[in-house]
């Protein structure tokens, strides 16, 4: 019996990661070989984020954002629910995960640290990787001049940190500890998988995200909390979508 349960719950892993980010790190891998294989440096090329979806059609474009803001949460829920059906597991899913209310003020001031923990290294390695070659100059964001650009920026990165987290973080790490992987080994695959789906904007984006991987992996396994890190996530891409639009055209150097 127990190990039909290690068989249905490797395939599930394989399938929720099919239908979301495993299958975002595959297109990431094919996108960077075409990088490095294309008639100019990866220097040179651009990687953009959140692109218009209908030019000049501001109202189809925002119909567009936010259907494909709402359908990329489908796999987050996905995963909860399946965590939902385990039957060994007492109490809501969403207090296992630690994605509630009962620690507000721990989930806002660690997620804000998090953040500038992660945020400000993270700028610097990325200006360097670009600097010496082996990263593509990231477009955080490339919307329309309309009412709508900076609250669709906004809902994106919340939507990117919803998904990752419970993904890669809450989701993942719990099945392979029930799965009886090493603590290390599960902790490196979260990182690894994490870098992978950032590989179309270079190696400096893979090692900068895998290293953020890590850090969040270790703080879920002594915390059980998602929540902070759905926060850290969301300021990063706030500050780095809104900021962009905002001071692109100010910041020479972000171009």
């Amino acid at each position: 019996m127990e190990l039909d349960r290690r068989r249905v719950l490797r395939a599930e892993v394989w399938l929720v990661l099919g239908v979301s980010l495993g299958a975002s790190a595959v297109y990431a891998a094919v996108s960077l070989i075409a990088k490095l294989t294309a008639s100019k440096p990866l220097s040179q090329q651009h990687a953009t984020l959140n692109p218009s979806q209908a030019p000049g059609r501001p109202w189809l474009d925002l119909s567009y954002q936010l259907l494909g803001i709402f359908f990329a949460l489908v796999p987050a829920l996905l995963a909860v629910h399946l965590l939902n059906r385990d039957a060994d597991s007492t109490g809501s899913v969403w207090a296992r995960l630690g994605i509630d209310r009962h620690k507000p003020v721990f989930d806002l001031t660690a997620g804000a640290v998090l953040a500038a923990v992660i945020g400000l290294p993270g700028l610097g390695l990325y200006l360097l990787a670009r600097a010496i070659g082996i990263n593509a100059t990231v477009v955080p964001a490339a919307l329309p001049h309309a009412w709508w650009a900076i609250p669709v920026l906004v809902l994106a990165a919340v939507q990117n940190a919803v998904l990752e987290e419970v993904v890669v973080v809450g989701y993942l790490l719990t099945r392979l500890r029930q799965l009886g992987w090493p603590t290390v080994t599960a902790v490196a695959t979260s990182a690894l998988l994490r870098g992978s789906y950032h590989l179309y904007q270079g190696f400096g984006a893979f090692v900068g995200n895998a290293v953020m991987g890590v850090v969040f992996a270790l703080f879920f396994l002594r915390t059980k909390r998602v929540a902070p890190l759905i926060v850290a996530h969301t300021i990063l891409d706030v500050v780095s979508f809104v900021g962009y639009a905002l001071l692109a055209s100010r910041l020479p150097f972000l171009r």
